[in-house]
């Protein structure tokens, strides 16, 4: 497994705006990408990409990783054409005043602007030390009016995202851009794809839509794919910086993939299937793949809804560390995105319909 080749499709992917609804460009590059290594591979009615890699016959492994970000959506244009918006998923707003951002409109232009504010030599004192609601930011696109705006293309309707280029900090090994949530578990879960083979199982990797915004591809996919084993691909939170107590933590960069647990709040989000949770820890110790254990307080991914699917289907995580969540600066260790792949690599090959039956569907009598 390769860091750079992880290094380099994240590049490519995150670099392409596609907030939740609007990932039809992000989802084009991720064709190509798969296209050469699935036995099949299509688009479903919500807009997921799946690509199948056939197997034995003997199970359905289903992963799910999410192609959209969090983003913004244009609501309103005032008459000196500056745009009001709402936001795409879960944005902290102290993050947004001052930040350039990617406009796509709805004609499929892409256009440059910028979250205005007040200057800080006519703010009030108060204005300054508090965050500015979302209804009150703005963006300045460099048009005159209303009539100007629309003449680029832009109306109600159009999304956007903030504008960042994946990098490469001092240390090579981290790196730092927007939508690492979820385009590194997307470059973890594709990478690791190209390397299954000799399966027992039909694995479906599973390229969702919409999880931000309530998880929905993996609803709709998951009941239609009725796999017997789930698994998401996704970030967990590492606030292993300054500020931040030991016990707070969760996960630490360089560290290695966590393993989750559980996550929600108190639980609402997925409890692991403890057959899925042994077997992960398992290989990761005999494979000596480094790993952490995931407790997430807050927050879910793909696997709270593949899990509830039909009669229920035993479901695990596993998670790239990430500092700075839902943040244009976001930053992970390439080498944990390399051991996730390896991780799930290791855990595609063990399962097996023995392994279904023992663990998953047990018949008492």
């Amino acid at each position: 497994m390769d860091k750079d080749r992880i290094f380099l499709l994240l590049k490519k992917i995150c670099e392409v705006p596609s907030p939740s609804g609007f990932e039809d460009n992000v989802r084009s590059i991720l064709i190509e990408e798969l296209g050469p290594y699935a036995d099949k591979l299509w688009i479903d009615p919500l807009g997921n990409l799946i690509a199948l890699k056939k197997g034995k016959g003997e199970g359905k492994l289903m992963i799910a990783t999410h192609m959209d970000e969090i983003g913004i959506m244009i609501n309103s244009i005032d008459k000196n054409g500056f745009l009001y918006f709402t936001t795409i998923g879960g944005w902290i707003p102290h993050i947004l005043p001052g930040q350039r951002v990617l406009i796509r409109t709805l004609d499929g232009r892409t256009i440059r602007g910028v979250i205005g504010i007040k200057p800080p030599h006519i703010a009030k004192p108060e204005e300054k030390e508090k965050a500015i609601p979302i209804d009150k930011l703005f963006i300045d696109i460099g048009a005159s009016s209303q009539d100007d705006a629309k003449k680029y293309g832009v109306t109600v309707g159009a999304v956007g995202v903030l504008e960042r280029t994946v990098e490469k900090l001092a240390n090579g090994d981290y790196v730092t851009g927007r939508a690492f949530d979820d385009k590194v578990g997307v470059a973890v879960a594709v990478e690791a794809f190209k390397m299954m083979n000799n399966l027992s199982v039909d694995v479906y990797l599973v390229l969702t839509v919409q999880e931000e915004v309530g998880l929905k591809g993996a609803i709709t996919a998951s009941y239609a794919i009725n796999p017997d084993v789930g698994m998401a691909i996704d970030v967990t939170i590492a606030t292993d910086v300054p500020g931040a107590p030991e016990s707070k933590q969760i996960t630490k960069l360089g560290k290695g993939p966590a393993i989750k647990i559980m996550d929600g709040r108190d639980g609402r989000g997925i409890i692991v299937h403890p057959a899925v949770r042994e077997l992960l820890i398992r290989i990761a110790e005999e494979e000596n793949i480094p790993y952490q254990l995931e407790v997430l307080p807050g927050g879910t991914t793909d696997a709270s809804a593949i899990q509830l699917s039909r009669e229920g289907v035993p479901t695990g995580a596993i998670s790239i560390p990430t500092r700075y969540v839902h943040s244009p600066v976001e930053v992970v260790n390439l080498n944990d995105a390399v051991n996730a792949a390896k991780l799930l690599v290791c855990f595609a090959s063990r399962i097996n319909g023995d392994w279904i039956r023992k663990n998953l569907r047990r018949d008492i009598k």
